[in-house]
């Protein structure tokens, strides 16, 4: 496969660009979901990492080459139980599995954000979990939005929609960035402590913002 050279700063100030994080749990994607019905065109690193990591995915092999089988399940995808708890406590192997995944995260970000502009959105919404952390993100974004909520809620809403216990969402939470530190970096914060009715006028202020840029 032939590497690209291109990369987001090549698409930057077409439309504007928009990053959406917040810790797991917050929201962020029922967010996404509200932007889109909008007209933005949103892009999910998130599900990109899962199919890049799905049966037949683009990182399934050399993760399997430099890993091991057991790191693969029956069904082809990542044992991803088992990668995080591994990564979690190993520095070095954390950084291994980023040089696998990170440039094919980026590759199908860029397809996806000219499909974007093809489509003539007027922005695009990069779901970005570990946008502090990644370090690189901030220089492509116009605009960045954290969804934000009480932390024991976004335990309570990772434990009620996966098989994950308490104890492993905190470990989780623990490898992202602080509430206080992704809050620091937000131009906008999208409050998702209550109902959906509330989210939605939140996400309706944003979308405004967005267009209005």
């Amino acid at each position: 496969m032939v590497k690209s050279t291109r990369s987001l700063l090549d698409l930057k100030g077409k439309v504007p660009f928009l990053g959406l994080t917040g810790g797991i749990g917050s929201g962020k994607s029922s967010v996404a979901s509200y932007l889109s019905k909008r007209g933005a065109w949103v892009i999910d690193t998130d599900q990109i990492a899962h199919q890049i990591t799905a049966p037949g995915g683009m990182a399934i092999d050399p993760i399997k080459k430099e890993f091991g089988s057991e790191f693969i399940l029956p069904d082809g995808s990542l044992n991803r139980a088992k990668m995080r708890e591994y990564v979690f406590s190993n520095a070095e192997f954390k950084r291994i599995l980023e040089a696998i995944t990170h440039p094919l995260i980026r590759q199908e970000t860029l397809i996806q954000a000219e499909n974007g502009l093809n489509n003539h959105a007027p922005y695009l919404v990069f779901v970005v979990p570990l946008l502090l952390e990644s370090g690189t993100w901030i220089e492509n974004l116009d605009h960045i939005a954290v969804v934000d909520c009480e932390e024991e809620l976004q335990v309570q809403r990772v434990m009620g929609r996966s098989q994950l216990n308490r104890q492993d969402v905190l470990a989780i939470m623990t490898h992202q960035a602080s509430r206080a530190e992704r809050l620091a970096i937000a131009d906008t914060v999208i409050h998702n402590q209550r109902d959906l009715a509330s989210l939605e006028i939140e996400v309706d202020r944003l979308h405004q913002k967005m267009l209005d840029l």
